[in-house]
């Protein structure tokens, strides 16, 4: 059986450890053994060697360097890294490896939580194959990402909130492979509501499942 740690923490209007109750419940569905704690220590301890995929549902917070450092490595020799909105994206900001292995900085979401359009562009791939393109609201994230991101989902911005951002197309679902390891993000799921869209949750489910170690 496979293992996931699910480490919450930071901001609370991400609903950290009620978004974490939900993800462990999707990934039991799938017949992952789970592991959910409040205790970032967790995050580069050698307990990671033993874990098939990390998903880190944290806004903010600091990170030493010899647990990024080790988390990059952990990553690097098979464990799965993923998850949605703020993992990620904006999970220990200051931390250059961290960044690094997680290929995803979140910088701004122009007019906060809005209506978007979510288009699939990879209907080849499993992780969003059978899915169409859906309206969403949330916030919008316009994010910095990694060139070695394989993109499966986009949205474009319309301008309305911010006009430097007109026509701007933007990841909103991606992977990556790093090392022998495997990294999935979804920038949907600003709060622990959000999972009752089908299409949302469906997608993390499945990305999750394509990240954890192989």
């Amino acid at each position: 059986m496979r293992k996931a740690v699910i480490v919450w923490g930071g901001w609370n209007g991400h609903e950290p450890e009620q978004c974490a109750e939900v993800v462990g419940a999707l990934l039991q569905e799938d017949g992952f053994a789970i592991e959910i704690t409040g205790d970032l220590d967790i995050i580069g301890s050698p307990r990671l060697a033993r874990t098939d995929l990390l998903v880190p549902i944290i806004t903010g917070e600091k990170i030493e360097k010899p647990h990024a450092d080790a988390l990059v490595e952990a990553v690097r020799n098979g464990m799965g890294l993923g998850g949605h909105h703020g993992t990620l994206a904006t999970s220990f900001k200051e931390s250059a490896p961290f960044r690094y292995v997680s290929g995803v900085t979140w910088v701004a979401h122009p007019g906060n939580v809005i209506d978007f359009r979510v288009n699939i562009t990879r209907q080849d791939d499993p992780i969003v194959t059978g899915i169409p393109d859906f309206d969403y609201r949330s916030e919008q994230y316009y994010l910095h990402y990694d060139p070695s991101i394989e993109i499966l989902a986009t949205t474009t911005f319309s301008g309305e909130h911010d006009e430097a951002v007109r026509n701007v197309t933007m990841p909103v679902v991606f992977k990556r492979h790093f090392g022998a390891g495997r990294v999935f993000y979804s920038a949907l799921g600003h709060v622990a509501a959000e999972f009752n869209h089908p299409h949302m949750s469906l997608i993390l489910r499945r990305g999750l499942s394509w990240a954890a170690r192989q």
